[in-house]
């Protein structure tokens, strides 16, 4: 009687242990079911856990959900340090970007004014280097032609030897003979040797005024150049600064990453206009006294074939007289 007694009651124990052991696992069950139930069955729920107390007992379904709680709140931090990394993202972005504000990057983004006044003035310095090599060769060319051309003539007695000796090769000097001979020879028959020598020195003055304009061409491209470079310039500097006020206008802020590019692009432009008419004004003084150098040259060459021209008139005018004398004799 007492071991049925015994084993009754081991056995009631293990019954009550079994359910008190399901009683969590079915309450898991039933918080999993709610969650992952539409509404409608949401609104049902209410009953099934008034029809079934045991098996509404929340509390072991809420104690595995306070550890999950504990990561997010972990997680907040980083977060929170997000938005310092995009700033620091953002600040970099803009360094490497004022990095690449090259000259090539400055004109492509400038306005069409502020480029149309750089490709202009690109032009221009083109030019003044042009003109630069090629005033160059021809003065240098120009002044030892005529320098060999007075050193043959310097021992001529007449304008015939002189054209002779410097045979087909054209030179100022070759023009001044010229003229002399054609002077000659148009007032022969001419006694007045001062009407003859004031006419040749009429043409020598021509050809010295023909010789200086033909020598100044392109320096007066270098003149304007030279004055006007730094003011269109500064008119494409303005243009830009005024486009980076309107763009501070409306994007309604005072930062300088926004109005940098544009002063920096209408910066550009006057530096341009300086690189521009800086060479052009020290190759123009360069070349006034060049040109000044070989008129100088010019000025000997009439002279030599001014005096080449008194001899022949003197040794004409001179064997007259002679003649007539011993003609009377």
């Amino acid at each position: 009687m007492k071991m049925s007694t015994f084993r009754a009651t081991r056995r009631l124990a293990l019954v009550l242990a079994t359910l008190s052991f399901a009683s969590p696992l079915s309450a898991q069950q039933t918080s999993a079911q709610q969650t992952a139930a539409p509404a409608p069955q949401q609104a049902a729920a209410p009953t099934q856990a008034q029809a079934a107390p045991p098996q509404a007992v929340p509390a072991p379904a809420q104690a595995p959900a306070s550890p999950a709680a504990m990561p997010s709140a972990a997680s907040a931090p980083q977060t929170i340090a997000a938005p310092g990394d995009g700033e620091s993202k953002l600040l970099k972005s803009t360094a490497t970007g004022l990095h690449e504000l090259s000259p090539w990057t400055m004109f492509m983004n400038a306005d069409i004014i502020v480029k149309a006044v750089m490709i202009g003035l690109a032009f221009a310095s083109l030019v003044t280097w042009t003109v630069f090599i090629a005033k160059t060769i021809e003065l240098t060319v120009a002044q030892g032609k005529l320098r060999r051309a007075l050193a043959r003539v310097g021992e001529a007695r007449s304008l015939a030897e002189a054209q002779f000796s410097l045979g087909a090769k054209g030179s100022v000097l070759s023009s001044f003979i010229n003229a002399a001979m054609r002077e000659g020879r148009l007032s022969a028959g001419i006694s007045s040797d001062s009407g003859i020598k004031e006419r040749a020195a009429s043409s020598f003055a021509e050809i010295v005024r023909a010789e200086a304009r033909r020598i100044r061409i392109g320096m007066g491209l270098l003149a304007t150049i030279g004055a006007t470079s730094p003011f269109v310039g500064l008119f494409g500097t303005v243009w830009g600064i005024m486009n980076s006020f309107i763009g501070i206008s409306k994007s309604q802020t005072t930062n300088l990453a926004v109005v940098a590019p544009g002063i920096a692009e209408a910066l550009l432009a006057t530096a341009i206009g300086l690189v521009a008419a800086i060479p052009a004004v020290i190759i123009y003084n360069h070349f006034s006294r060049v040109t000044k150098g070989y008129l100088e040259l010019v000025n000997r060459a009439s002279g030599a074939a001014a005096r080449l021209l008194s001899r022949d008139l003197d040794r004409t005018h001179g064997s007259v007289p002679g003649s007539a004398r011993a003609a009377a004799e």
